[in-house]
């Protein structure tokens, strides 16, 4: 099937993503064939430089936040290995045939095969020798400041959410499946997943179709075993154990603290929840 490649890995999907997103889904209704996303399903610098790097979303939620807000229709998922990594920069444009691609779209900064060798000057003239189309976009600031997940994830590890979700362009989300929940609705974070700084945040829980104001809390797995995310849902009544939900963050509350009982934490917990009712009735 024909389409138009965006090319890169896309973590976060962030407001400079959304540019080059925007532009596959522009040319690809302007060619009558489909928009895609080509992503890998490692990080390449995990191979390129062995640093482990933590992710903003998990590919789920990456693939969801392509489709609702910009419309992509399929998601290419290549496997990053070392083959990968060392293919010359030439092969992997010739690669791009077998996807379909008769336009691609990447970033002024996009680097890609063996050292790194290839560049967005580099794949326009190839492309063209291929006769395939090409867009490279430009360089996206927001309060002059460059927009890459890089930031990103500093201003996560922060806490500074309210600005992560104006770089992302969307409230940031984590998606997972219940393992506690009458009430409330825990779930471990992937160890490749970056928690937000641990500490409690106004959020939205989407259940299916429905959406709950709630009081999410980001802290140690009580098993000592990385981050879990727990929400108290004040409007919801019923067990979750076992289901998907998503927890959308808009505002920080609070740091994390210890409670000297469980009176003490029930206490904050409703008071949280009402600060985060308050946010949202602030902030409709």
């Amino acid at each position: 099937m024909n389409c138009v490649i965006a090319l890169g890995f896309f973590d976060g999907i962030h407001i400079g993503h959304g540019a080059l997103l925007r532009m596959a889904r522009r040319r690809a209704d302007e060619l009558g064939c489909a928009a895609c996303l080509l992503t890998f399903d490692a990080h390449p610098d995990t191979l390129v430089f062995g640093t482990k790097v933590p992710l903003i979303n998990t590919p789920a939620d990456r693939q969801a936040i392509a489709k609702e807000y910009y419309g992509i229709d399929r998601i290419l998922t290549v496997h990053f290995d070392r083959a990968m990594m060392q293919m010359p920069w030439e092969d992997f444009v010739v690669q791009l045939q077998t996807y379909g691609a008769v336009h691609v779209v990447c970033g002024h900064d996009f680097r890609f095969g063996d050292h790194g060798l290839g560049n967005a000057s580099r794949l326009k003239e190839k492309t063209a020798a291929l006769r395939i189309g090409c867009d490279v976009v430009g360089e996206v600031k927001l309060d002059g400041v460059t927009v890459s997940s890089t930031y990103i994830r500093q201003l996560l590890q922060n806490g500074e959410i309210a600005r992560a979700n104006r770089y992302l362009g969307h409230p940031h989300r984590l998606t997972g499946t219940v393992t506690s929940g009458i009430r409330t609705a825990g779930f471990l974070l992937p160890p490749d997943i970056l928690p937000p700084k641990f500490g409690v945040y106004a959020t939205r829980v989407r259940i299916d179709h429905a959406s709950y104001i709630a009081a999410t809390n980001v802290g140690i797995c009580l098993s000592g075993e990385g981050a879990k995310v727990e929400s108290w849902l004040p409007d919801f009544n019923g067990d979750l154990q076992g289901r998907e939900i998503r927890v959308e963050f808009y505002q920080r509350l609070r740091d994390a603290k210890e409670f000297s009982s469980t009176d003490a934490l029930q206490a904050q917990i409703r008071q949280d929840a009402q600060r985060a009712r308050a946010f949202f009735l602030q902030n409709p």
